[in-house]
């Protein structure tokens, strides 16, 4: 009798949510009882706990749990001190929270090109300088800190201050020092696919500015002043006490997580560089003024979206960061500015699954699949 045999795909997803908790489910369970049986839901130790290690870990005062990173970008713009109409420069090459925060405190964003580095390119931010300019806002994206010398450069020299949105930079470096601690302020996301992430939306908020940490606090819980009293219109968005627990116990294992991401990085890196139609990210150690973290591994591609449908056929998830828009296009700031080095950039990239659920077989299956597409 001839018995049946069925072949199964490799799957690589891009990031596998259920994976994140059933690999640690009995960790994360006894996580929940414990916060649920003393009833520390809002505002508990488990928040101060996590905020201290944070600011330790980064070298900062004051470290400030948030609801996500979009509301601390507008809390911090506020406690900053922008004023209605002030205009803020920031990569096109960015979420549309990184505009928000601006709009919603009262600034105007405005977009400039990105670098080759996938940061923002301090060439066109000389350019977009004018009368009305306040602050500049780098993005520190995908787990890299940019030249921050060439921004600081152009802020003092223009009376400038810098706001980082360092979302996707948690423990990234520029010169040793940490993504988050250059600006007045910074926002961190917790997303639950970030490096560090929690079971749903949390961010937080950076500062060794004392007046600008009071406000935020403000900010975060109804413009209420320590002892009750609102004294300026806040929202509420406080990091969840239940996730501030499961965000302090993943911090244990944050070294070893972002080993791990440069691992896969140089993997990538060490298949895929002779691939003449790829355009790929710095590699690990590959300036030794940058210590980057890889929150993503993003490409530029040539056929860009045939190479995203082939890597699909294989069982390979890849993903276009901001549905394939850069900020200019989005049509609350369409038409503003020209970019073409962006608009060109938004043409190739792609990014490649990485995270610690993935295996060393699985990264070599990705790349042998992009380099067969090629025809390498």
């Amino acid at each position: 009798m001839i018995m049946a045999t069925t072949l199964t795909k490799r799957s690589v997803p891009y990031f596998n949510y259920q994976q994140a908790f059933t690999d640690r489910e009995d960790e994360l369970i006894e996580i929940v009882r414990d916060v649920l049986r003393r009833g520390a839901f809002i505002q508990q130790r488990d928040l101060v706990d996590f905020e201290q290690r944070l600011a330790a870990y980064l070298g900062v005062k004051h470290a400030i749990g948030v609801g996500n990173a979009t509301d601390g970008l507008h809390f911090a713009w506020r406690a900053a001190g922008l004023r209605a109409g002030d205009e803020v420069i920031l990569c096109s090459h960015t979420m549309a929270a990184t505009a928000a925060g601006i709009h919603f405190a009262g600034g105007t964003p405005i977009p400039v090109e990105v670098g080759a580095d996938r940061c923002i390119d301090p060439t066109s931010v000389r350019a977009a300088i004018t009368s009305r300019t306040r602050a500049l806002c780098p993005t520190q994206l995908n787990g890299r800190t940019a030249n921050m010398d060439e921004l600081q450069a152009i802020a003092d020299e223009h009376g400038l201050f810098i706001l980082e949105d360092a979302a996707q930079a948690l423990g990234s470096s520029f010169k040793g020092r940490r993504a988050g601690t250059f600006g007045v302020a910074a926002a961190f996301s917790f997303y639950p696919a970030k490096i560090l992430g929690c079971p749903g939306d949390g961010g937080a908020v950076v500062t060794n500015d004392d007046e600008i940490a009071k406000k935020v606090l403000r900010l975060r819980d109804h413009g209420r002043s320590p002892d009750g009293d609102v004294v300026e219109w806040g929202l509420n968005s406080r990091l969840d006490n239940l996730f501030a627990a499961i965000l302090s116990w993943r911090f244990n294992d944050y070294d070893r997580v972002i080993a791990r991401r440069r691992a896969v990085a140089a993997m990538y890196d060490a298949g895929l560089s002779g691939v003449q139609e790829l355009g790929l990210p710095p590699a690990p150690g590959a300036d030794p003024n940058h210590f980057d973290v890889y929150q993503n591994y993003e490409i530029e591609a040539e056929r860009r979206d045939e190479l995203r449908d082939f890597l699909l056929a294989a069982g390979i998830g890849s993903l276009i960061q901001w549905s394939g828009k850069p900020l200019h296009h989005w049509t609350v700031l369409a038409g503003r500015v020209s970019l073409p080095a962006t608009d060109r950039f938004f043409e190739r990239c792609i990014m490649l699954p990485l995270n610690t659920m993935i295996s060393d077989e699985d990264v070599e299956h990705v790349i042998d699949t992009v380099r067969q597409f090629y025809g390498y």
